[in-house]
């Protein structure tokens, strides 16, 4: 297939993504959530529209014109996580717009839903199936991207050390508050807190304030993020976390369905929120540094010396937002040198 041909099949998949009925959407959620009990109905839609974004067609135009794409298709392996649902779409459609072949090795938590969208885009053009493989072990292959977490990354850099590779690790997002955010800024920040129960590299797990700050006016701000708390896996882990603080006497605020609690480690645990204080702009920029091997996003309105996304725009990267900075398009293209 040529670049257009590419190009046309993964506009035509966002048409088919919209045409969805609403059995269809039942019946595709009900065997997703089966799988894995974290795949709501509303954080599958969330991923599903964040993945419409990337196929329009003049966005997929506008980003491969950057790439000199490989000549010789290689046989890429994705390794893909299940923290939420179709993480690893991204990657996919990466190896596919360049003309490479997919093998891929899907997560036992996220086993439905790229399949689908698979089976959807073979139908649209059935050449596609000649670049697409699932498989249970990877096989021979020319290069790796691996997703997982940081115990899994030191097997997969051994495992595939003879390999070209990407090899990811656990990321997490931080959100810069500098005090003048509207009540409407503050309830944007609870989708990037609260959207897929936390469980994203690009979810806030941490939100550093000016010193003095406010935090109940944070915290009456997120009671829209309240249902949260119906959902009794999340439930467990707060009320877990809860009893932890209380019996450890460790200071925390809590919402009634979220902890927060003043720490200076960046990784909380699900259903907690850490804060940090911060004393002006150098003190800031020190505390952003110490992060930065750690760090997948910045979420803030205000200026300040990192790139960052808006508040409320963390789950909804650029097509050219690359997980960790990493450019996987110039990888790939990379292997055809």
């Amino acid at each position: 297939m040529t670049l257009d041909e590419r190009i046309d099949g993964f506009s035509a998949l966002k048409a088919k993504i919209e045409a969805l009925d609403n059995d269809q959407k039942e019946d595709l959620y009900f065997k997703a959530s089966n799988t894995n009990p974290w795949f709501t109905n509303d954080s599958i839609d969330m991923a599903l529209e964040g993945i419409k974004v990337f196929l329009e067609k003049k966005i997929l135009k506008n980003w491969t014109v950057n790439y000199d794409l490989p000549k010789n298709p290689s046989r890429i392996g994705i390794v893909m996580a299940g923290n939420i649902p179709l993480v690893g779409f991204h990657d996919f459609l990466c190896v596919l717009i360049t003309g490479n072949t997919a093998v891929i090795k899907l997560s036992s938590q996220d086993s439905i839903l790229l399949k689908t969208l698979v089976k959807m885009l073979i139908d649209i053009n059935e050449e596609f199936q000649k670049q697409i493989e699932f498989v249970d072990t990877l096989p021979k292959v020319d290069a790796v991207i691996a997703t997982g977490s940081d115990n899994s990354a030191r097997y997969f850099k051994k495992y595939f050390s003879d390999k070209p590779h990407i090899i990811r690790k656990n990321r997490i997002s931080i959100a810069i508050l500098e005090g003048s955010e509207t009540e409407h800024n503050l309830e944007l920040l609870g989708k990037d807190i609260f959207s897929y129960f936390g469980l994203g590299c690009r979810n806030v797990a941490k939100i550093l304030i000016p010193e003095g700050y406010n935090m109940q006016k944070l915290l009456d701000s997120l009671q829209g993020y309240s249902d949260i708390a119906n959902h009794a896996k999340y439930f467990n882990n707060y009320e877990y976390n809860k009893a932890i603080y209380l019996v450890n006497q460790i200071s925390h605020l809590d919402t009634g369905f979220a902890l927060f609690t003043e720490n200076n480690n960046l990784t909380s645990p699900l259903s907690v929120i850490y804060y940090e204080e911060y004393k002006n702009k150098e003190h800031l920029n020190n505390i952003l540094d110490n992060y930065s091997e750690k760090l997948q996003c910045i979420v803030s309105n205000a200026k300040v010396d990192k790139p960052t996304v808006p508040l409320g725009q963390a789950q909804f990267p650029e097509i050219n937002d690359y997980a960790d900075n990493v450019d996987t398009m110039e990888f790939l293209c990379s292997l055809d040198a």
